[in-house]
């Protein structure tokens, strides 16, 4: 296990321009240049985010999400563009700035999941139509579909909160026009193809996931955000599956959500103060989220091992962005 004690709290640089700090990553835009028009440095840190909170960080967490986009962004550059123009830092990606669409693409290949919007949820209330969808009865949980299906989401509508839409929903409110959909589903279902077809060649399930798209100055559809990775995807270790389904148990995954469950067991986590979480905890976190790493790229891990700290690394790879 790589220096536990080597966090990137977050990525506050006061030399670069025009910041924007979300729950996990720390964002700076840049000027426009001739080339690539506005651009946007995304460091991503080792914050833990649920609950609309942040809850600790997890060491090399930031690393391992942008490495892992960097080798799905590659493999699938040949079905979509993707915002990508380098990157600069083992955390960080620079990229087109982007008008981000405001449809988060779902598209899920089994009958499974746990909130109340999911399809298993609505499956076992009995709902048969969803999302725009039709499935079929008979259906056991975690069961493979007949065959992919989108099932869309957007914040648009709800104050922030992620409601279930249609395509055709979606095209009437004009949050997209029809030939803007028809490209995202198609890119949708090409990505999911081939992110299924490389999980399964790793001893992999990808089970589900989502795509966020953005348009650049020239109306153009890109991929943004982040692709197959352990906190955008639902994955199952393939050898476990049938007996698991079998058994109508939840197949084994990559278990990253110990610390969620740990203090949503203990609190409420949306009112109440979060207690200390063990390092112990932390530390099996930072395991899966590296053993994620390795399955799904068939690499190892390699940890940044620079003399400094990764604050200090960060800025020295960024100081030709400084204003």
């Amino acid at each position: 296990m790589p220096d536990m004690s080597r966090v990137l709290e977050h990525a506050r640089i006061p030399e670069l321009p025009n910041p924007y700090y979300g729950k996990v990553r720390d964002n700076y835009d840049l000027p426009a240049d001739a080339t690539h028009g506005p651009r946007r440095i995304i460091i991503s840190s080792d914050r833990l985010s649920a609950f609309d909170r942040i809850l600790c960080c997890v060491p090399w967490k930031g690393q391992v999400l942008t490495q892992l986009a960097r080798y799905w962004f590659d493999a699938t550059a040949d079905i979509c563009p993707n915002h990508v123009l380098s990157y600069p830092d083992p955390n960080v990606v620079l990229g087109r700035k982007l008008e981000i669409l405001p449809v988060e693409m779902v598209v899920r290949g089994y009958l499974a999941g746990t909130t109340g919007t999911s399809i298993l949820t609505l499956y076992k209330r009995g709902q048969r139509e969803m999302y725009g969808h039709r499935l079929p009865d008979g259906l056991r949980d975690n069961e493979a579909l007949p065959a992919p299906i989108i099932t869309p989401t957007s914040k648009a509508f709800d104050g922030g909160h992620d409601e279930p839409l249609t395509a055709e929903g979606i095209v009437a409110a004009g949050l997209v026009s029809q030939a803007q959909w028809d490209q995202l589903a198609e890119y949708t279902l090409k990505l999911f193809a081939r992110g299924q077809e490389m999980a399964r060649s790793r001893g992999l399930i990808l089970v589900d996931t989502k795509y966020e798209f953005g348009l650049d100055t020239d109306g153009r559809i890109l991929l943004a955000d982040e692709i197959h990775t352990p906190d955008s995807s639902r994955y199952w270790i393939a050898d476990g599956y049938e007996a698991a389904f079998d058994a109508g148990t939840r197949p084994p995954s990559f278990d990253k959500d110990v610390i969620r469950a740990w203090v949503a067991a203990r609190c409420d986590p949306y009112h109440d103060p979060i207690p200390e979480i063990p390092a112990e905890m932390i530390a099996e976190t930072a395991r899966v989220y590296i053993e994620a790493f390795e399955r799904i790229t068939g690499t190892a891990f390699v940890p940044d091992s620079s003399g400094v700290t990764p604050l200090d690394r960060i800025r020295a790879n960024l100081a030709p962005f400084f204003g």
